[in-house]
């Protein structure tokens, strides 16, 4: 027989899932599905998602942001440091465009600064701080933005 933590879990989940509207709709649709995020971010964040756990769902997605970057940049940092420095457009080491015109060198430098910035403004609050709580739609919107960025990496390869 299960612990009595384990019974006392398993009797709460069950109960959620009675008490509480699943994130997929009658109709088989999932907001992931509604909302386009990445597969990646699907296979990291999806059942966090659907068991309410919002904020760590996001926190894994931009983990996998940052890995994935520092992998393609072939450097060991993390963080906003990691991002200012694989995306600099006075010596990138992750190009994102040729940067032989005025807007490439801009659009590589604006993706430096979102890169950084949702590392900063949304990973960092939910792996530094206690109890940060989300909302599925800030969840789903955190998510979307991850996707994108995601998806950005992989026209670089």
């Amino acid at each position: 027989m299960a612990n009595p933590f384990e019974q006392f879990e398993h009797t709460v989940r069950r109960a959620r899932s009675v008490t509480e509207a699943r994130s997929e709709p009658a109709g088989g649709s999932h907001p992931f599905d509604e909302r386009n995020i990445h597969p990646r971010i699907h296979a990291t964040s999806k059942v966090l998602f659907d068991d309410g756990h919002y904020a760590l769902a996001t926190f894994e997605a931009y983990k996998l942001i940052d890995k994935e970057v520092a992998a393609l940049a072939k450097v060991s940092d993390s963080g906003v440091k990691l991002m200012m420095k694989a995306f600099n457009e006075q010596s990138p080491l992750i190009r994102l465009t040729d940067l032989t015109s005025t807007s490439e060198r801009d659009e590589q430098e604006g993706y430096k600064f979102i890169f950084s910035g949702s590392i900063m403004a949304i990973r960092n609050p939910r792996g530094h701080e206690y109890g940060v709580k989300d909302s599925p739609t800030e969840c789903l919107d955190h998510l979307s933005l991850a996707s994108m960025l995601l998806r950005r990496l992989e026209r670089v390869k």
